[in-house]
């Protein structure tokens, strides 16, 4: 299944180039979350590549209750629909409980559900009956042929519009390592897989409680899934990841983005 099946309306789908999900880790506040629209929506329509704004409404997973989670579920969910509304591109954003879905699905595009959720029966369900597009994330504990059975649980719920994410696998208690032959193993299912390039370089569980990243290797992990036939990469990217109030140690900076993508077309054009 082609990213124009599972997101209608998707530009530039035709073109022959990977598609990109890419934004903030969560939406911090209408103007840097349209400003990093606006930055992506330019370089996308300018380079041809199929895009899908992503920003979480909420983040339910952090190692701190003390942890920025974000502005309130309505204010982001609004802030994802006025950015789709205002550029004409889809959305993607994180659900973590069933009742989410149909919430979320107002505003959004596509459903996203995270790794450590990939197994959860009844939020895969729900997110299928919404009828909208859905991104399941591969869990850092699962081997890429046991998302098999992810995948079948959301297209039994009547829903074929699927997506499955690498996002590495769990390399001793503080870091992660992709194996790439996951790439094609999912493939063979049918469905459009994604390289996650930022949450793959993360070093979770920090004694500090504040999980660290690999980002200089981002540019390695994207070229390497394009190397092997990823057709869709997740990149999380920030004008200030320094200061970004969610994953800024694995985030990408927003200046280098376009010179990223302008290297990952070259390769793919030449892989294909």
């Amino acid at each position: 299944m082609t990213i124009d099946l599972i997101v209608p309306g998707i530009r530039h789908a035709d073109s022959g180039n990977f598609f990109l999900m890419a934004g903030p880790c969560v939406i911090e506040g209408e103007d840097i979350a349209m400003q990093i629209a606006e930055r992506v929506v330019s370089i996308t329509d300018r380079l041809k590549i199929p895009y899908i704004y992503k920003g979480s409404f909420r983040k339910a997973n952090r190692s701190r209750a003390d942890s920025f989670s974000g502005i309130g579920d309505e204010k982001a969910l609004n802030i994802l629909r006025k950015i789709g509304d205002t550029f004409g591109i889809p959305t993607v954003t994180d659900i973590h409980e069933s009742h989410e879905a149909a919430i979320a699905a107002e505003f959004v595009d596509v459903l996203q559900i995270p790794a450590f959720l990939c197994r959860q029966t009844e939020l895969l369900v729900a997110a299928a009956k919404t009828g909208k597009g859905v991104n399941v994330k591969k869990g850092q504990f699962l081997s890429a042929g046991a998302m098999r059975f992810a995948l079948d649980k959301v297209v039994d719920s009547g829903n074929s519009k699927v997506m499955l994410t690498d996002r590495g696998n769990s390399f001793g208690y503080q870091d992660l390592i992709v194996d790439f032959r996951g790439i094609p193993e999912m493939r063979s299912f049918g469905v459009p897989v994604v390289m996650d390039c930022t949450h793959s370089l993360q070093q979770p569980n920090q004694v500090s409680g504040v999980t660290g990243g690999k980002p200089a290797l981002i540019e390695t992990i994207a070229k390497a899934a394009i190397a092997v036939g990823a057709d869709g990469l997740f990149i999380e990217t920030h004008p200030d990841p320094a200061n970004a109030k969610s994953d800024g140690a694995n985030m990408l900076h927003l200046d280098v983005l376009e010179s990223l993508l302008r290297k990952l077309i070259r390769l793919r054009e030449a892989v294909c």
